[in-house]
């Protein structure tokens, strides 16, 4: 039906690499996902928060990929059409920061805002 792409802690993480290189920072190669979120957390959280931070990050992320795919035929793929004109049925969902966190859809332009979380 709909060839869909769709990682967004992983979108989150990259994001995170990119900051830390951009900083001047690189965060080694080798670390795991779990170490590169409890680094991004660990430069306004003591340890023990970050950790909890990262945990409760991840899992936002991860409700609102499966909110998505929960609702791709009754709410997002109209709401795409309507909004877009898109007709395709590839659909390529990233999570970016740009002025605020958004889900975007690469090949319509469709963005979703979030709020702070």
């Amino acid at each position: 039906m709909y060839d869909i792409t769709i990682d967004l802690y992983r979108d989150w993480l990259q994001t995170v690499r990119e900051v830390f290189r951009g900083s001047g920072h690189p965060l080694p190669e080798e670390l795991s996902d779990d170490e590169i979120a409890k680094a991004y957390y660990m430069q306004t959280l003591p340890e023990d928060a970050a950790v909890l931070q990262s945990a409760a990050n991840e899992q936002r992320l991860f409700t609102m990929q499966q909110t998505i795919l929960d609702n791709m035929d009754t709410v997002i793929v109209p709401d795409i059409r309507k909004r877009t004109g898109y007709e395709g049925t590839v659909f390529r969902f990233k999570w970016v920061y740009q002025g605020g966190e958004h889900i975007v859809e690469e090949l319509s332009q469709y963005r979703i805002p979030l709020g702070e979380g």
